[in-house]
C-alpha cells in the first residue's frame, strides 16, 4: 500500500515546475531554507501516516477484469497441448492485452485498454505501453504444452522446452503490479530481456525523486487506528533511502506512469549517456528513452508496475530466485512522490535506442 503525500514545497519551488516559463523560484530561496523546510515536511509527514485508500494499490483497480485466451475464459487451471498453440496468441482483458509468442513467451503490444475504472491511468485512451518484451534464450524454445491458471482477474501462464521454462503472471486492472515474466534455465545462467516502449511513451529520469537523493523518507509508521506498519526491507529506523528513479510516462495523461521492476534483474547499461539537471542533485544517467535491457537471473523475474505505486519510495524486491510473486514485493506502506506532467524535456532520456540496436 501507499501513502500519497502532497508536499507543498514542491508546488512553490520545484526546478521542473510546469508552470510557465517564468523566473526560477528557486532564485528567491536559499538552498539551505529549502532543505530546512523539506526536513519539517518530512518529518510532518512521518508523524501524519493516515489509513488513505491507496490509489494503485486498490482491487477497485480491478472491478470486471478477467482474462481469456487460447479458447479458454472463466476461473480455471487446465493445460492446453503444445499442438493446439499457434506461434502467437492473444491474451484479451477488460484492462489489459497482450500478444504471445508462443515459442518464448515474450510479449508485444502491451496495452492498456482505457476501459472505463475510477482508477485509470489513461484518460480513457486506448495506449500501448510495451511495442515489446522480448527474452533472449540463446537457441532454446518453449515447445511443450501451455499451463494455463485464471483466477478472477490473476492469470499465470507458463510452459517449458528442453533446458528452459517460462512464466508470465498478470492481473487484469487499471493500475498496480500487473505484470511480471518469469525465466528458469537448466544452465542456471541469466536471461537477456529486451523492453522496447510504444510508441508516445518514453523514459525519464523522476524530478521528484532525485530532488530527494540520499533522504530517509518514512515507509513505516503508526495508522489512525494504532496499527504499526513496517515496510519489508526498510532501514532499522523504518525509513528507506532515495535513489535515482527512472520511470516511463506520455504526453496524453497526467496519471499515465510506469516502471520496470526488477527482482534478481541487473540492467545492462547501454550507450545513452544523459546529463540531468536537478538544484539539489545534478547527475548523469546512461539510459534510452525508448529501449531497456535486463540482464534476469535464472528463477528471477522483470515486473511492470503502473500508477502511483511506480513513483513510490519503497524498499528494492526481496531476492527471490524461485517462483517469484507478489508476496516478494514491498509489503507495507510508503510515500508516494509523483511526477511532473508534462515531464519536463531536460529529464526525458536520449537517444530512444543506443546505437546499432534492431527491433526484437
Amino acid at each position: 500500500m501507499s501513502i500519497p503525500i502532497w508536499n507543498p514545497l514542491y508546488a512553490l519551488v520545484s526546478f521542473f515546475s510546469p508552470i510557465g516559463t517564468g523566473q526560477n523560484p528557486l532564485k528567491l530561496v536559499e538552498e539551505s531554507e529549502l532543505r530546512n523546510t523539506s526536513a519539517a515536511l518530512l518529518a510532518m509527514s512521518s508523524v501524519m501516516l493516515t489509513a488513505q485508500a491507496a490509489f494503485a494499490a486498490s482491487s477497485s483497480g480491478c472491478i470486471g477484469g478477467g482474462f481469456s485466451l487460447l479458447g479458454l475464459s472463466g476461473d480455471q487451471r487446465t493445460i492446453v497441448a503444445a499442438s493446439k498453440v499457434d506461434a502467437a496468441f492473444l491474451v484479451k482483458g477488460r484492462y489489459i492485452e497482450f500478444t504471445v509468442d508462443s515459442a518464448t513467451l515474450g510479449v508485444r503490444d502491451w496495452t492498456l485498454t482505457g476501459a472505463p475504472n475510477d482508477l485509470d491511468i489513461t484518460n480513457g485512451r486506448r495506449t500501448v505501453v510495451f511495442a515489446s518484451k522480448i527474452p533472449d534464450h540463446r537457441g532454446l524454445a518453449l515447445t511443450g504444452d501451455v499451463s494455463v491458471r485464471i483466477a478472477r482477474e490473476s492469470l499465470v501462464i507458463s510452459r517449458a522446452g528442453e533446458g528452459l521454462s517460462m512464466k508470465i503472471q498478470v492481473k487484469d486492472c487499471a493500475n498496480g503490479g500487473v505484470f511480471q515474466m518469469e525465466p528458469l534455465r537448466a544452465d542456471a545462467t541469466g536471461t537477456v530481456f529486451t523492453h522496447v516502449l510504444g510508441d508516445g511513451v518514453f523514459y525519464f529520469d523522476n524530478p521528484n525523486v532525485r530532488d530527494r537523493l540520499g533522504e530517509r523518507i518514512p515507509c513505516s509508521g503508526i495508522l489512525a487506528n494504532g496499527t504499526p506498519v513496517v515496510c519489508s526491507g526498510a532501514n532499522p529506523d523504518g525509513t528507506v533511502t532515495v535513489t535515482a528513479r527512472v520511470n516511463f510516462a506520455n504526453d496524453f495523461s497526467d496519471k499515465f506512469v510506469g516502471r520496470d521492476s526488477p527482482q534478481a534483474a541487473t540492467r545492462i547499461v547501454t550507450d545513452c549517456a544523459n546529463t540531468i539537471p536537478n538544484p539539489f542533485h545534478p547527475g548523469a544517467m546512461s539510459h534510452c528513452g525508448g529501449v531497456s535491457q535486463w540482464s534476469v537471473a535464472s528463477g528471477g523475474r522483470m515486473g511492470q508496475v503502473m500508477g502511483e505505486d511506480a513513483t513510490e519510495i519503497a524498499p528494492a524486491a526481496t531476492v527471490c530466485t524461485a517462483d517469484c510473486t507478489a508476496q516478494d514485493r514491498v509489503q507495507g506502506r510508503a510515500v508516494v512522490v509523483g511526477f511532473p506532467f508534462p515531464v519536463p524535456e531536460e529529464v526525458r532520456l536520449n537517444p530512444r535506442f543506443f546505437p546499432g540496436f534492431i527491433l526484437p
